[in-house]
């Protein structure tokens, strides 16, 4: 079960990630929703978070959780912010990907 509440604390660095880049692109109200945004899912992925690494390996859980955050980041940048996707970028994000992948196999 903790698995599971580590993958969706990593969904949520992704949302605060998204939110960010969207309250730099806003002016007014709007950026303050954002903002907000940005704050309401901090607090959730740093909840969940602190909530798997009572039973995980906090080295492990830690560089699963940054590395679901930094390939959704990415992906959310390339799909939603239409930033480049070279094949550099793709291939380092798929070794990224297999390591996420080993680290949970190893540390079942």
């Amino acid at each position: 079960m903790n698995w599971i509440i580590l993958i969706i604390a990593g969904l949520f660095e992704v949302a605060f990630a998204f939110c960010l880049g969207k309250a730099k692109e806003t002016n007014g109200n709007e950026m303050y929703f954002w903002y907000a945004g940005f704050l309401v899912a901090l607090f959730i992925s740093m909840g969940l978070l602190i909530k798997a690494t009572q039973t995980l390996p906090i080295g492990t859980a830690y560089a699963i959780w940054t590395g679901i955050g930094a390939v959704g980041t990415v992906l959310v940048g390339i799909f939603v912010f239409k930033e480049p996707a070279s094949f550099l970028r793709i291939f380092f994000i798929t070794t990224l990907i297999a390591s996420i992948v080993g680290l949970k196999y190893v540390s079942s």
